[in-house]
């Protein structure tokens, strides 16, 4: 177990300032969608993402759309630190949790995202729900998704 935190500690010094703080802000994020969703109904958990919308709403489009390049390499930069970030965190961080992450980051940073919803048959259970996001043309967080995934409704 030492040997795993030392191996991290020598990672993270490897990475540069910048990084760190993305990653540092990604995890706080997933801590604080972790324990919104353990203490607030999701009726309240879904205005703090935006308005609910069909899949067909052309603002959903608009944020699968290729968008300026500042914007999506800052996008592409929030992914990486989210998901690397979800990998790392002394909790389970799910699709969920990154997907109110990665919207808090883009938000605070300017970037219009999409918060989508979708489910499938389960194979252990009724039914697998899913989340992922996209922004500014970048696949942010929750890709791939699995074959069979339907879209319910999204938050813009």
């Amino acid at each position: 177990m030492a040997g795993k935190w030392a191996w991290r500690a020598k990672r993270l010094a490897q990475v540069g300032w910048g990084e760190r703080a993305l990653l540092a802000e990604a995890a706080v994020e997933l801590a604080a969608a972790r324990l919104v969703l353990a203490t607030r109904p999701f009726r309240q958990v879904g205005r703090r993402l935006g308005s609910f919308v069909s899949p067909s709403d052309p603002r959903v489009a608009e944020r699968r759309s290729p968008g300026p390049p500042d914007q999506a390499q800052t996008a592409a930069r929030v992914s990486q630190a989210v998901i690397r970030a979800a990998r790392h965190v002394p909790f389970r961080a799910v699709c969920l949790p990154q997907a109110m992450a990665a919207h808090a980051m883009l938000r605070r940073r300017g970037i219009d995202a999409a918060v989508h919803f979708g489910a499938q048959r389960g194979k252990d259970k009724p039914i697998d729900a899913h989340a992922w996001v996209d922004a500014a043309g970048v696949e942010v967080t929750g890709y791939p998704l699995e074959p069979g995934m339907t879209e319910i409704g999204c938050f813009v």
